[in-house]
C-alpha cells in the first residue's frame, strides 16, 4: 500500500494519565456516556462469556475497554463470540467501563495498573497514547514473537505498525482503522433542498446559510464530553493548514500560535454560528441523532458514526445518510486505530495473546470492523463483507495522505490532549481567539519535546 508515513510520535517518558492517577483527564474514540463504577468488575458491562466449568481447564482472560454502546459493543462482543468458540476452555471477562471516548475508562485503568491490578489486555490507541505513554513508562511487554508466529509484519500497513512500536519493538495489535475527517449527512434534507455536500470551507458556509434559512439545523455536535469538540477543530486544523503543515504542529517545526492556526480558530468559529443550541447537554450518539432524525442536516464525526448509524439505527448507507471528507480534506485521512496492549504483570499473558491473536486475524477483523463502522487494519481482508461506505474507506486509505488525530491519542501525549481539550472547551463558550491561541501555545511547549 502506497503512503506516506509521516505519523509523528513524541517522545514524552510519562503522560499525565500516569502522574495523575484516578484523574479522569481523558480523550479518544467513542462510546456512551453514563459514569462508571471505579471497578470495571463492578461495572454493569462487565460479564462473562464463557460457563465457569469451562473457565476451570484454561483460566481467565480479563478484556478491558470502552466498547460499551453503538456499534462498538455489539462488534466486541463478536469478538467476545468468535474467541470463545475457538477458545471454549478460557472465560472472557468483558471489563468494559463506560464513558465517552474512553473518559472513565482511562482513568481506571491507570488506577488498576498503579495498584498492581493490571487487566490481561487493554483497549489503547496507537500513536502517541501508547508509546509515550504505556510503553515510556514501562508498562506493557512487547508483542514482537506475536508479529513473528502469526506474520503480522507484512498483513499490516508499515505506517500502522510504526503507530504501536517504539524502537523496533511492537506492543500493540490493531483491530482497526477508523476515519476522522468525515462530514456524515442527511440524504433526504440535502435533495429535498436541492444541495450538494461540502467539500471546501466556502462551501461549508454557503450551504450552512441555506439550511438555516429554511430554518434547518445545519451542523449537529454534542459536546457533552469536549473531545467532540476538539475533533471538528482538528479537522478545520487539517483543511486549513494542510497535511504537511499539521504533522509539523507535533515536532515543533510549527507553533500553535502561527497565523494559519489563528485562521484555523476563526474558521472554526464561525462553524459553531451553525450548531445546535442545545449542543453542551449531548453526546456524539444524540448528536448523531439528529441527522438521523432528520432535525439537523450534518454532523462532523470519526466513522464509528458510520456504525452506530447502520447498527444500532438500522440506515443504510448512501440511501439514508451520505458522507464527504470534511472541508478543504479531500485525499486525505485523519487516521484513528483502536490496539490492544498486554500489561507487564497481567495474570494472565498466555490467554491475553490468543486474545489478541484473534485480534489480528483477518475473521476477527472481519467480525469486528463491519459492526463498529470502521475498516480492517490488515490489507488482506474481505472486502466484500463492507458496505459501500467501508469498502471506500478502504480503497481511500490506500494512497490518502495520513494525518494523526490529536483528539485520539496519536498526534500527540496526554498532558497535551487533556489542555487541548480544555482550551477549545472554554473556546466554544466564549469564542476568545487569542485566549485560545495562547492556551494550545502554552499546551505545546510544556507537552511536546
Amino acid at each position: 500500500m502506497k503512503r506516506k508515513a509521516g505519523l509523528v510520535i513524541s517522545a514524552v517518558a510519562l503522560t499525565g494519565m500516569l502522574l495523575a492517577g484516578c484523574g479522569g483527564k481523558s480523550n479518544s474514540d467513542a462510546s456512551s456516556s453514563p459514569s462508571a463504577s471505579n471497578s470495571p468488575s463492578a461495572s454493569p458491562s462487565a460479564s462473562a462469556s464463557a460457563p465457569a466449568s469451562q473457565a476451570a481447564s484454561g483460566g481467565k482472560v480479563e478484556i478491558f475497554s470502552w466498547w460499551t454502546g453503538a456499534g462498538e459493543e455489539a462488534g466486541l462482543k463478536g469478538l467476545i463470540q468468535l474467541f470463545s468458540g475457538k477458545h471454549p476452555e478460557i472465560e472472557v471477562i468483558n471489563a468494559a467501563v463506560a464513558g465517552g471516548a474512553g473518559t472513565n475508562a482511562k482513568a481506571v485503568l491507570a488506577s488498576r495498573m498503579q495498584g498492581g491490578d493490571p487487566p490481561d489486555a487493554f483497549q489503547v490507541h496507537g500513536g502517541a497514547e501508547l508509546n509515550t505513554g504505556w510503553v515510556a513508562a514501562d508498562k506493557v511487554i512487547d508483542v514482537n514473537d506475536l508479529y513473528e508466529s502469526e506474520g503480522w509484519k507484512d498483513k499490516f500497513p508499515k505506517d500502522l505498525i510504526d503507530l504501536v512500536s517504539k524502537d523496533g519493538k511492537a506492543y500493540s495489535v490493531p483491530v482497526n482503522i477508523h476515519r476522522g475527517n468525515v462530514i456524515f449527512y442527511n440524504k433526504k434534507i440535502f435533495d429535498d433542498n436541492g444541495l450538494k455536500a461540502p467539500t471546501t470551507f466556502d462551501e461549508f458556509f454557503k450551504v450552512a446559510d441555506a439550511l438555516k434559512a429554511k430554518g434547518i439545523t445545519p451542523l449537529a455536535l454534542g459536546d457533552k464530553e469536549p473531545w467532540t469538540a476538539t475533533m471538528v477543530f482538528e479537522n478545520v486544523l487539517l483543511g486549513e493548514l494542510g497535511p504537511d503543515d499539521y504533522k509539523k504542529l507535533w515536532n515543533n517545526q510549527l507553533p500553535f500560535d502561527d497565523a494559519k492556526v489563528k485562521k484555523s480558530l476563526e474558521t472554526f468559529k464561525k462553524m459553531l454560528g451553525y450548531i445546535n443550541q442545545d449542543h453542551a447537554a449531548r453526546n456524539w450518539q444524540d448528536a448523531a441523532q439528529l441527522v438521523a432524525k432528520g432535525e439537523a442536516a450534518m454532523n462532523i464525526m470519526g466513522d464509528w458514526a458510520k456504525g452506530y448509524f447502520t447498527t444500532d439505527l438500522k440506515l443504510e448507507a448512501n440511501k439514508d445518510f451520505g458522507w464527504v471528507p470534511t472541508p478543504n480534506t479531500t485525499g486525505m485521512f485523519m487516521v484513528i486505530t483502536d490496539t490492544f496492549a498486554i500489561p507487564k504483570g497481567a495474570k494472565n499473558e498466555s490467554n491475553a495473546k490468543e486474545w489478541l491473536k484473534v485480534l489480528g486475524s483477518v475473521e476477527g477483523q472481519d467480525v469486528f470492523n463491519p459492526l463498529k463502522g470502521s475498516i480492517p487494519a490488515r490489507i488482506d481482508a474481505d472486502k466484500s463483507k463492507y458496505d459501500v461506505y467501508g469498502q471506500q474507506t478502504i480503497e481511500d486509505f490506500k494512497t490518502a495522505k495520513l494525518a494523526p488525530s490529536m483528539a485520539h491519542g496519536s498526534a500527540a501525549p496526554e498532558g497535551f490532549t487533556t489542555q487541548a481539550n480544555q482550551a477549545i472547551n472554554i473556546f466554544v463558550t466564549n469564542g476568545d481567539v487569542d485566549q485560545a491561541l495562547k492556551a494550545l501555545k502554552a499546551a505545546q511547549s510544556s507537552s511536546i519535546q
